[in-house]
């Protein structure tokens, strides 16, 4: 396909509505709606369509359907937005040639109702109940965001990494003196566990990020809190993210579950800052073990990490990600994905076409022939 036809195609891509995109701090599937989003634009593409929280920003055209995140209005039903944004998306799916959905699950479930195809990027399994609806959908298209994170029973296309905005992370030689944890303050993401490291270290800790568990929080977290050694600063925007960095030896991300892909990971090692990450899931994707980090499966071995990190060339890691984890090198590998399903879609076309011509004339003989072509 000719890259400036391809670069004509109608896109539309599908962002959450927890938060706004890009978010203000935390949204994580938000963060990468809107990367793809204006790295198309970037690179471009003429006819990009976010559908997205009304306030959201973007260089593309904006639709949007809600007016606030459901996640920063509270008095929303977050099933009620849902369903009346993704619903009102696939009223206009004919509008498109393509419609790039970042948002779960739900959106399979208008696909028989729809002529537009559809590319899911699926960024993590909730549960394993909502496997339901993807294995009853496996006519689509699905990319991965880890080669960890897949189902064995999906056919996927491609793997594609996430990609980060560079231009708000300073990368900085000069390590600072702290440990840091930032994300999504839940056992998922192992926050006790980096207080266990930093104990055993003798070093102060900073925490950042939304609290995601409250139960955890006051019950695994807050016992151990004070204004010095372990301190919690609450979500950190941008801005507020890469003066925290700045203040890091290393990023501590112990992950009690398989990692989908982890935007920490690669955000960190941006600023030039070595992540000790548990050895589960995407972790050995994104990080060069003993190059740009290390891996550990328990504290002890997180502890002995610490001790090796300035062994570590903080430029490896900024390399690391400009090689892989960029906005470019996401939106480069989906021009991929884009192009072989507009490939697909039109011998498809053709194909039942030609099929339609064949049973209107009476020629079905060379059907199965026809089909292999």
């Amino acid at each position: 396909m000719d890259k400036t036809n391809l670069k004509d195609k109608r896109i539309a891509i599908l962002a959450p509505v927890a938060w706004r995109t890009p978010p203000r701090a935390y949204g994580a599937w938000e963060t990468v709606a809107s990367n793809i989003t204006e790295g198309l634009v970037a690179r471009g593409w003429k006819n990009i369509t976010l559908f997205a929280t009304k306030e959201s920003i973007t260089n593309a055209k904006l639709v949007g359907f809600v007016e606030r995140g459901y996640e920063e209005d509270k008095t929303q039903i977050p099933l009620v937005s849902t369903c009346l944004h993704i619903s009102k998306v696939m009223e206009r799916a004919n509008e498109f040639d393509l419609i790039h959905n970042n948002f779960d699950y739900l959106p399979l479930t208008y696909l028989p109702f729809i002529e537009t195809p559809m590319l899911t990027t699926i960024h993590g399994f909730s549960d394993s109940d909502i496997l339901r609806v993807y294995h009853d959908h496996k006519e689509t298209y699905y990319a991965s965001i880890s080669d960890a994170d897949r189902d064995p029973q999906l056919p996927y296309l491609a793997t594609v990494y996430n990609g980060i905005d560079l231009s708000n992370l300073t990368f900085r030689e000069t390590p600072g003196d702290k440990l840091v944890h930032y994300g999504r303050i839940h056992n998922d993401k192992g926050t006790h566990l980096a207080i266990e490291v930093a104990k055993k270290c003798g070093m102060d800790l900073i925490i950042a990020g939304i609290i995601q568990d409250q139960n955890y929080f006051d019950t695994l977290l807050k016992p151990h809190l004070n204004d010095s050694s372990i301190q919690y600063i609450g979500p950190v925007n941008p801005i507020q993210r890469d003066a925290l960095l700045k203040e890091a030896y290393a990023v501590i991300h112990l992950n009690t579950i398989p990692e989908r892909f982890g935007l920490v990971m690669a955000e960190s090692m941006a600023a030039g800052v070595p992540v000790i990450a548990m050895d589960l899931g995407s972790c050995r994707e994104v990080i060069a073990d003993k190059q740009t980090g290390y891996l550990a499966n328990n504290v002890d071995e997180a502890v002995e990490a610490v001790g090796k990190i300035d062994r570590i060339d903080r430029k490896e890691c900024r390399q690391r990600v400009e090689e892989n984890f960029t906005i470019d090198c996401m939106v480069a590998s989906y021009e991929k994905v884009y192009e072989q399903i507009f490939r697909r879609e039109g011998k498809e076309e053709r194909w039942d076409k030609k099929l339609e011509k064949d049973i209107a004339e009476g020629k079905l003989d060379n059907l199965a022939d026809e089909a292999e072509q």
